[in-house]
C-alpha cells in the first residue's frame, strides 16, 4: 500500500476522523484500495501518522456507507460493488443529472462562467498531479454546483449520495493517460455548451460523461471520440 496518493500524513489541526474517512473513501472509489482488499486499523494509523482512534471511527463510518465490512479478528475488507449495482447507480444518475442540464443551460446562457471554469481547472490540475482524492473532490463540487442551479435541493442530495456510492475501480490504471485528460476536459466542454445555452447538447454530453463509470472507470474500452 506504500505510495498510494490518497493515503498520506494528515495535519493534526484538521478533523482527523473526517479527513481519514475522506482519504480512504477516495482510495476505495478510485480503486487504489482494491475491492476485496483487507486493511487493518494499526497499519492505516501508521500510514496516516495518527492514533488508532480516528482511523477506527472512520472505518465504522465507511462500514455504514457500505464501503467496508468487518472481518473478525482481522480488520476490514473493502466491499465489492457488482456490475448491476453500478448500472443501477448510473441509470439513476443519468435520469436525474442529464435532463437537468437543460435547466442549467437556461440559467447560465450568456453569464460569466468564471467560478465554474475555476472548478473545472481544479479537476484538470488534479489529473495532471495524479491526485485522485483531489480529483474526486473537485469533480463532485463541479457537478453538484451545477445541479444547485436547478433549485431542486432534494435532487442535489440524492445525486450527492449516489456519487458517494459510485466506484471507479479502473481509475488508477488510467493515470497519465490521454483518456483521463479527455474526461477532465469534458468539464470545460460542458461549460462551453451551457454558456451557449445549448441544453440538449449539454444533456447528451453529460450522459456520455456519466457513462464513463461503466466504461473507462470500469476498465472497459470506449470510443474516445464517441
Amino acid at each position: 500500500m506504500a505510495g498510494r496518493s490518497a493515503i498520506r500524513q494528515i495535519p493534526t489541526e484538521e478533523s482527523l476522523r473526517s479527513k481519514v474517512e475522506s482519504s480512504l473513501a477516495a482510495a476505495i472509489i478510485s480503486g487504489e484500495l482494491a475491492q476485496g482488499e483487507l486493511v487493518t486499523v494499526p497499519v492505516l494509523a501508521a500510514q496516516f501518522a495518527v492514533s488508532a482512534t480516528p482511523v477506527r471511527e472512520a472505518m465504522l463510518d465507511l462500514e455504514k456507507r457500505g464501503f467496508v465490512e468487518p472481518v473478525k479478528n482481522k480488520g476490514f475488507r473493502v466491499t465489492t460493488v457488482s456490475a448491476d449495482d453500478l448500472r443501477e447507480i448510473v441509470e439513476v444518475r443519468t435520469a436525474l443529472e442529464a435532463p437537468a442540464m437543460r435547466v442549467v443551460a437556461a440559467r447560465l446562457k450568456g453569464t460569466s462562467l468564471s467560478t465554474y471554469r475555476a472548478r473545472a481547472d481544479r479537476i484538470v490540475a488534479n489529473v495532471e498531479r495524479v491526485n485522485f482524492k483531489g480529483y474526486l473532490e473537485a469533480d463532485s463540487e463541479f457537478h453538484l454546483s451545477l445541479l444547485e442551479l436547478t433549485g431542486n435541493r432534494r435532487m442535489v442530495e440524492i445525486v450527492s449520495e449516489l456519487r458517494k456510492q459510485t466506484r471507479m475501480v479502473g481509475l488508477t490504471r488510467l493515470r497519465n493517460t490521454e483518456v483521463l485528460r479527455r474526461s477532465a476536459q469534458e468539464h470545460h466542454d460542458l461549460l462551453d455548451l451551457l454558456g451557449a445555452g445549448q441544453g440538449a447538447a449539454a444533456e447528451r454530453l453529460l450522459r456520455r460523461h456519466i457513462g464513463h463509470v461503466l466504461g473507462w472507470w470500469a476498465g472497459v474500452d470506449e470510443d474516445p471520440h464517441g
